[in-house]
Formats: C-alpha cells, sequence, structure tokens
C-alpha cells in the first residue's frame, strides 16, 4: 500500500465513522423516540434493551465501515 493509500485510508475511516455514529443515532431515535441509546453500564436499563442497541449500533459501523473501504479500493483499482 502506497503512503497515499494509507493516509486516505485512515482520513475515510475517520469520516465512516462520524458517519456511522449520526446515522446510528437517527436511526435510533426514530425507532425507540429517545435521543440517546442506551449505555452498557446504564443500569437502569433492561438487558434486551442495551444489546439490540448494541447490535444495530455494530451492524450500522460494520456497514458504513464495508462500503467506504470497498469504494476506497475500487478507487484505488482505477487509478493504477
Amino acid at each position: 500500500m502506497q503512503p497515499v493509500e494509507k493516509v486516505t485510508a485512515l482520513g475515510m475511516s475517520l469520516v465512516s465513522g462520524a458517519v456511522a455514529a449520526a446515522l446510528f443515532r437517527r436511526a435510533w431515535a426514530m425507532v425507540s423516540g429517545e435521543d440517546e441509546a442506551p449505555d452498557a453500564e446504564d443500569l437502569s436499563r433492561g438487558w434486551t434493551e442495551v444489546l439490540v442497541a448494541a447490535a444495530v449500533q455494530g451492524a450500522v459501523f460494520g456497514v458504513v465501515r464495508a462500503a467506504v473501504q470497498r469504494t476506497g479500493a475500487k478507487t484505488f483499482q482505477r487509478r493504477r
């Protein structure tokens, strides 16, 4: 991997994390009607709510990360 590719991949990772966090917050607010997702240390929330929130968050981050990495790989492949 070339230095330019490494720097670009790092920047894309940071942006994808921010996008995924925003998408998760919006999705959680739409589904649950609450502004904040439950934290694992919030003992006032039930197990189901905490685990569902974690699963949804993981899925959103995984999909966004895969999409961004795939786009970057395709872009660099075309430029070679």
